[in-house]
């Protein structure tokens, strides 16, 4: 619960964390200058061997990404992204009944938010997708109520 109330409080371990462990993935912080045929170049001049590189950015809030990328007033004006209204931490209230903001339209028109586990992510793909692609063919898809904004970014 506490994943549908804040997006957060999880990881599922397939088998990485032990390899990190053994030493057989290994990790470096650094900002990523460029890739060649054999691995990663670092700004501090290192170059790492690597069959696969992957950039672990981080997790942030979907609202704090809004706020950075297009301004805290458009952030405000969506409101908070993912929870139920719980009025649990982080989880104001009130009840909203539905996840906040995700799969649907936001109050700004052509902002869509998806995102969450390989569970989620495969399950509502395809109801945003067929949203989208009916609004591309104009197919009426009428909103009856879009989500009252009740908590700021």
């Amino acid at each position: 619960m506490k994943y549908l109330r804040r997006g957060s409080g999880y990881y599922i371990d397939i088998g990485a964390s032990q390899l990190i462990i053994d030493g057989e993935v290994k990790l470096k912080r650094g900002q990523v200058v460029s890739l060649d045929e054999t691995g990663v170049n670092l700004d501090d001049g290192t170059h790492l061997d690597a069959d696969l590189v992957v950039y672990a950015t981080g997790y942030n809030s979907m609202n704090g990404w809004v706020a950075d990328l297009m301004g805290q007033d458009m952030a405000d004006k969506v409101g908070k992204v993912w929870g139920l209204g719980s009025d649990t931490t982080k989880d104001p209230g009130p009840w909203e009944g539905e996840e906040r903001n995700m799969w649907k339209p936001t109050q700004q028109e052509g902002l869509w938010f998806h995102g969450g586990n390989l569970h989620q992510s495969r399950h509502y793909s395809q109801f945003l997708a067929l949203q989208l692609k009916a609004r591309m063919e104009g197919i009426p898809t009428p909103v009856y109520a879009l989500q009252e904004v009740h908590h700021l970014s």
